[in-house]
C-alpha cells in the first residue's frame, strides 16, 4: 500500500521546499498541508494534484509504489524548469538569463552568417 503523506513529504524534502512553499503553491495554510503531509488528514484528489503539481511531478508519481523518487531536472519541461527558477536568488537568475541570451545569440549570429552565404551564392 502507498503511504501518500510519506511519499509527498519524501518529494518535498527532496526538492529543498518547504511546507510553506507548498502550502502557498497550493492556496493552503500550511498547518493545513502539514496535516496532510503528517497523514492526520486524507487530501481529496484534487488537492493531491495540485500538490504534485506544485512539486513540479506528476499525480501517478504521488501514486506509484515504486521506491525511487525521480526528481532529476533533465527530464522536466521547460515550463516546470521555470517554475523552479523562479526560486532562485536573482544573481542565479541573472548568471541563468545571461546563458540563455548567449545561446540565443549565437544562435541567431550562425542564422544570420548561412543566410547571408546563401544570398552569395
Amino acid at each position: 500500500m502507498v503511504d501518500i503523506a510519506d511519499r509527498i513529504k519524501k518529494y518535498r524534502m527532496a526538492k529543498g521546499l518547504s511546507q510553506k512553499e507548498i502550502a502557498l503553491g497550493i492556496g493552503i495554510d500550511q498547518a493545513q498541508y502539514s496535516r496532510i503531509e503528517s497523514g492526520k488528514v486524507e487530501p481529496t484528489l484534487s488537492s493531491l494534484d495540485k500538490i504534485a503539481d506544485a512539486l513540479g511531478i506528476k499525480l501517478a508519481d504521488l501514486l506509484n509504489d515504486n521506491n525511487s523518487l525521480d526528481i532529476n531536472s533533465y527530464d522536466k519541461t521547460i515550463l516546470d524548469k521555470i517554475k523552479l527558477m523562479d526560486e532562485l536568488d536573482e544573481q542565479e537568475k541573472k548568471s541563468i538569463f545571461n546563458i540563455i541570451d548567449i545561446a540565443i545569440s549565437r544562435k541567431r549570429l550562425k542564422q544570420n552568417l548561412k543566410e547571408a552565404l546563401n544570398e552569395a551564392e
